[in-house]
């Protein structure tokens, strides 16, 4: 087998070297289009942030042609990569995938993963694709297949936006941030507007390998006292000191971040449903902002409450509409 991986960030590598076998050949695409060439493999992986899923299209339409025969998954954070690559490719060529092997690269670029987690998989088209369940379950992860993959996406973001776009935009990391009051009640907020868009499209929560967002979801349901009781210290202790990714794309000041998928995602779907998401509103905005004005920062690092204020905006917002409809 043949296996084409475009992206060569912790991800792609890892799962390049999970896949790597006598028998399975792995090749990177190089990251200049025109260095592109065409190829045949059985299986293609889009292992880049989501923001440049367009891109890695056109090196896949490069590579393959329009109608591949290889099968493609998709093992991006948020949702609406699938949908992109549908379009494309066709439902039936896509696999949507959640990764729950926490990866980290050293300073020399070797990866190290946890031995926690693993992989899900679900198709977006009919085809079943037990192939690749077979493949995975071949490289000792352990590997959950889900019959609904929007679910499955949504379930992952649930967990994703936990500690993310609140730590980047105050600059603090996870162990910092719950033991701020009222940055804790504000992602209990968010949490809950995720669950609240995720029952009105009708998706259930999928417990994925080595996490049980059901529970998760249990948890945000109760007081948030009671919920930060038992939430806090499961937070600082599996991330800690380490920068959540939307931290890290300001730190790298890419100029773009993956709060689109996530918190945007939330904000965008809530509208289309009716559903109020004052908190993720407010993030998804106030990253955007500092990612293409990074001098914006400077006014909300280690200021709660400058974010506590445009959280309180968003809300005013979202009334004044109301009111004038």
């Amino acid at each position: 087998m043949k296996v084409y991986i475009v992206g060569k960030g912790a991800v792609g590598t890892y799962l390049g070297d999970l896949l790597r076998s006598q028998t399975t050949e792995v090749v990177y695409a190089p990251r200049a289009l025109e260095d592109v060439v065409p190829v045949e493999a059985e299986l293609a992986i889009v292992a880049v942030k989501s923001y440049d899923t367009e891109g890695a299209i056109e090196t896949l339409r490069r590579a393959f042609g329009s109608n591949p025969a290889a099968t493609i998954l998709c093992p991006q954070n948020g949702v609406g990569n699938e949908e992109k690559l549908a379009a494309v490719f066709g439902p039936d060529a896509i696999v949507s995938s959640a990764l729950t092997v926490p990866v980290e690269r050293t300073r020399n670029g070797s990866m190290i993963p946890s031995n926690a987690g693993g992989i899900a998989l679900a198709p977006v088209g009919n085809l079943a694709h037990n192939w690749l369940v077979a493949a995975f379950g071949e490289s000792k992860i352990p590997v959950k297949v889900s019959a609904d993959y929007r679910a499955l996406k949504w379930s992952k973001l649930s967990l994703n936006m936990v500690a993310n776009a609140s730590c980047a935009i105050l600059n603090v990391l996870p162990e910092r941030l719950v033991h701020l009051d009222h940055m804790f009640s504000l992602e209990m907020r968010a949490m809950r507007e995720c669950r609240a868009v995720m029952n009105a499209l009708g998706l259930g929560s999928v417990d994925l390998p080595g996490y049980s967002v059901r529970a998760l979801q249990g948890v945000i349901s109760l007081p948030t006292p009671v919920a930060r009781m038992i939430l806090a210290s499961r937070i600082a202790g599996a991330r800690g000191r380490k920068p959540p990714s939307l931290l890290l794309d300001l730190r790298l000041a890419k100029g773009q971040t993956e709060v689109d998928v996530l918190n945007g995602a939330v904000a965008a779907a809530g509208e289309s449903a009716g559903i109020p998401t004052p908190v993720n509103a407010a993030f998804w905005r106030v990253l955007s902002d500092i990612a293409h004005m990074p001098q914006l920062w400077a006014k909300y690092r280690e200021r709660p409450q400058a974010l506590l204020a445009e959280v309180d905006a968003e809300e005013r917002r979202a009334l004044d509409l109301h009111a004038r409809a």
